[in-house]
């Protein structure tokens, strides 16, 4: 693997990243903007189409940005897997979703390791970053790829490198975001660990792929349990007729030992909501329950039910009943500032209303569809807010006036402590 490493090295080497979506693309341009000719597969005509056109399909990727590296011809988008016979490296961004079982679906990882296999050649370099279970690289990949004769770690290399991608995050994106890389054998590490060197400050290598597969699942573990015990802290200070904000910013004046997590209407998001499932089925298969991640499921599927409750109490207190009432829901990214309609708990709380019988509306400053029946898009004014009969923050978007909207509207349910700086008409309000 010594020409890969002097090509990668002189960056001369022809980079391929498959899928090109929040993962991916921002990947490829960051290879461009590095001065590697990049070619991204994507098995989406329109969006390969679109990004050969140099406008972005994705928020951390601006349209000048990629327009700068396509129109340079350091990037180029295509459907087409034959291109892989031509690159040095690939680094797999594919989607890894659950089935309903919640079980780890990598058909996805299957079908692309399928079409390398095709047109594996000697130093080439195969990089999964796709988040799996621990043992999917060198279980799944490996032997795949060493069914076409050639030796892994002298022909070919392959490693995995799990992405940390936080969309919309403006302080740490990809390059300043430490990497973490394992490979199959030392020299598979060494050329990995070589390749994002090139565009990430800090790369960090660890033992094995598993270790690395491990690193990212426990990282948002940690974060699912905790998100899931603050939650629950949510539901027990309702019951008490306490603040639970009030609790957890007065607990984080504490300068050691205690780390601040905030409840919400639940988990959000393409990594946090399922990555966890992906370690338990894996323990599951070793005849271990993985008891935290099951009870944290358990609250933090649950929460959509309970703003579906504060909605009810409100109405209730008002002589109405969710069924007839006009629902206005503010947000639907599962995160504020973003466009990210992944596994948004918004969607879940707005089927719970629709259930119930109430008339659904929704607004969201970077959303303007929403695939659910029923549900409808409307301006926000101050007309539109009185004429609501509960307001329901789901996304604390920045944009929002949120002394507007409470002074407008009749209740607001606020599932994100978005309205804490509101003084007046602070009796309107309903928190977690």
């Amino acid at each position: 693997m010594k020409v890969l490493n002097e090509k990668i090295a002189n960056r001369s080497a022809h980079v391929c990243v498959i899928g090109l979506g929040y993962v991916g693309l921002p990947l490829a341009v960051a290879f461009a903007l590095a001065g590697y000719r990049v070619t991204g597969i994507d098995t989406d005509v329109d969006r390969t189409a679109e990004i050969n056109d140099g406008q972005s399909p994705v928020q951390d990727v601006s349209s000048d940005e990629l327009r700068r590296v396509v129109e340079a011809g350091k990037l180029t988008a295509t459907t087409d897997f034959d291109v892989l016979q031509e690159v040095d490296t690939v680094s797999i961004c594919v989607p890894t979703p659950l089935r309903k079982t919640k079980d780890p679906d990598i058909s996805y990882i299957i079908s692309v390791t399928g079409e390398i296999c095709r047109h594996l050649h000697r130093d080439q370099l195969i990089v999964l970053e796709s988040t799996t279970y621990p043992g999917t690289t060198d279980e799944v990949i490996q032997p795949t790829l060493e069914g076409t004769g050639l030796k892994l770690g002298q022909d070919f290399g392959l490693a995995f490198s799990p992405e940390r991608i936080d969309p919309g995050n403006s302080a740490y994106q990809l390059t300043n975001t430490p990497k973490i890389i394992g490979g199959v054998t030392p020299a598979c590490a060494q050329a990995a660990k070589l390749l994002y060197e090139q565009i990430i400050e800090t790369v960090v290598t660890v033992s094995s792929c598993r270790a690395a597969e491990m690193v990212k699942l426990l990282e948002n573990t940690f974060r699912a349990v905790n998100i899931g015990l603050v939650n629950e802290v949510a539901l027990m200070c309702n019951r008490l007729n306490l603040d639970v904000w009030e609790i957890i910013e007065a607990a984080s004046t504490k300068p050691f030992g205690f780390m601040p997590f905030y409840p919400g209407p639940g988990l959000g998001g393409h990594c946090i909501p399922l990555d966890p499932h992906y370690l338990a089925w894996k323990l599951r298969t070793l005849d271990y329950r993985a008891r935290f991640i099951e009870l944290a499921d358990d609250i933090n599927t649950n929460m959509p039910h309970h703003v579906v409750t504060r909605v009810a109490d409100g109405l209730n207190e008002r002589r109405k009943s969710i069924n007839g009432s006009r629902l206005l829901v503010l947000g639907v990214a599962y995160k504020a500032d973003t466009n990210d309609l992944r596994e948004s708990p918004a969607l879940e709380v707005i089927r719970l209303l629709q259930d119930k019988g109430g008339e659904l509306y929704f607004h969201d400053p970077y959303i303007a569809e929403v695939d659910i029946a029923g549900l409808q898009y409307t301006e926000l004014n101050n007309r539109v807010l009185s004429w609501a009969d509960c307001v329901v923050i789901t996304t604390n978007h920045a944009c929002y006036d949120y002394g507007q909207i409470v002074e407008h509207a009749q209740m607001v349910v606020d599932s994100r402590n978005a309205t804490r700086d509101v003084v007046i008409g602070r009796e309107k309000i309903y928190k977690l």
